[in-house]
């Protein structure tokens, strides 16, 4: 083989060499630079994977505080006008009461055209009340510390511990008691009590 034979296939093989190497994705390496050491690269790559996780971690985070603060917000919110709705509501309490002792004492007078007036006006404003929620706390059965508040116990026949009289009614505001209801609660009869004497002196009793 000739001397030019020879450099014409040293030059096909690199020209071969650098095909496959670009085909492999494994580009090839200038003359005169050195090749970077494989544990190099791979700290290089491991150190960029631990940013991009640690800024994706952050992120993330980033985005939960911005929902929870959403959230709260929503909920101090509706907090906020629930209060204003209770403290409303409960300011319009005396007034349903003024309207029923009213009532009340114009039956009591047969005074019709004013007792028809009142029950107008307090059928309305109750109604209105009842739209917004008020509820009155019902008082039948047995006394109930959660809704009711016993004023006194009266010795009664019907069952101990059952609501008897209601002196104010009570009412709730959606899940919330506005005003207990005040109450008379049974108490048991007490048992007659018994003579030992009758204190006055028999005929054979009299002096002698």
């Amino acid at each position: 083989m000739t001397d030019e034979a020879k450099v014409v296939g040293e030059k096909a093989r690199v020209r071969e060499s650098e095909v496959v190497g670009e085909l492999e994705g494994s580009p090839t390496i200038p003359e005169g630079m050195e090749a970077e050491p494989a544990d190099d690269l791979q700290a290089r790559l491991l150190a960029l994977e631990t940013e991009r996780d640690e800024l994706l971690g952050n992120l993330q985070r980033v985005a939960a505080d911005f929902d929870n603060y959403r959230k709260r917000a929503v909920r101090d919110q509706q907090a906020l006008v629930a209060r204003a709705h209770e403290r409303l509501v409960k300011e319009l309490l005396p007034v349903l009461d003024d309207l029923e002792r009213a009532l009340d004492a114009a039956s009591k007078h047969e005074e019709a055209t004013l007792e028809e007036g009142v029950q107008l006006v307090h059928r309305e404003f109750a109604s209105a009340l009842s739209a917004e929620g008020l509820v009155e706390v019902d008082t039948a059965g047995r006394f109930d510390p959660h809704v009711h508040e016993a004023l006194l116990s009266q010795p009664s026949e019907a069952e101990e511990g059952s609501v008897v009289q209601v002196i104010q009614k009570g009412y709730r505001l959606g899940d919330r008691v506005l005003r207990p209801a005040r109450v008379v609660v049974a108490a048991p009869i007490a048992p007659p009590v018994q003579e030992s004497g009758s204190g006055q002196a028999g005929p054979g009793d009299e002096g002698s």
